[in-house]
């Protein structure tokens, strides 16, 4: 489990360049069927990105405390620590904050898992694109009346809320994001051309 925290703490943190390059490739490309492939391999990646973002996410709220077993119990002494977290916002009552702690972990397990899957693909990355501006939001909240508080991310290194974690979720998270959902809306706009649809020229004449 410790390497596959790694490994998706990794991709979460540098796979938006990954996602940016290809964003880049793709722009750069003037013919439509090349455009439209690298399109779709780049939503591929992307979504693969994205749904590592929120596992990381998730394993990062979940998993055990140093020297403790995976198991329900040890998840639970996991979750009450989020919480403290959740509530050291000031956004929440003590319960509300008990009560998102217990539910975002697996809201973030199941959006990881959606993205990954590649289905529905404009409506995942659109929900991705919403709930990391609600995360920028309570770190901008939280920075704005000077708390001094961790943003609890699960994604990485401890980020103290503020102006870093702000440009770090908005580069590494954010922008990655936009770029997939504008990717998946383009490519349902701008469908592949019919096999069924012959040019005058390419239809042989009858004898």
């Amino acid at each position: 489990m410790e390497s596959l925290g790694a490994a998706l703490n990794w991709l979460a943190e540098w796979g938006f360049i990954f996602v940016v390059a290809g964003a880049m490739a793709a722009f750069c490309v003037r013919n439509p069927v090349k455009r439209r492939s690298l399109v779709r391999a780049l939503l591929v990646v992307g979504g693969i990105v994205l749904g590592s973002i929120f596992l990381a996410a998730a394993y990062g709220k979940l998993k055990p405390i140093a020297g403790f077993p995976w198991s329900w119990a040890s998840m639970k002494t996991s979750i009450a620590l989020f919480a403290i977290q959740v509530e050291s916002y000031h956004m929440l009552s003590s319960s509300g904050a008990n009560a998102v702690a217990h539910i975002l972990p697996f809201v973030e397990l199941f959006l990881g898992v959606w993205l990954v899957s590649g289905i529905w693909r404009r409506y995942s990355s659109l929900a991705a694109c919403l709930v990391f501006v609600g995360f920028m939001i309570a770190i901008y909240s939280a920075y704005r009346r000077g708390l001094k508080i961790d943003c609890g991310c699960g994604v990485g290194p401890p980020e103290e809320a503020g102006p870093t974690a702000l440009l770090r979720d908005g580069l590494r998270f954010l922008l990655p994001s936009l770029i997939v959902t504008t990717g998946a809306f383009w490519l349902r706009k701008h469908p592949a051309a019919s096999s069924a649809t012959a040019t005058p020229e390419s239809t042989p004449a009858v004898q």
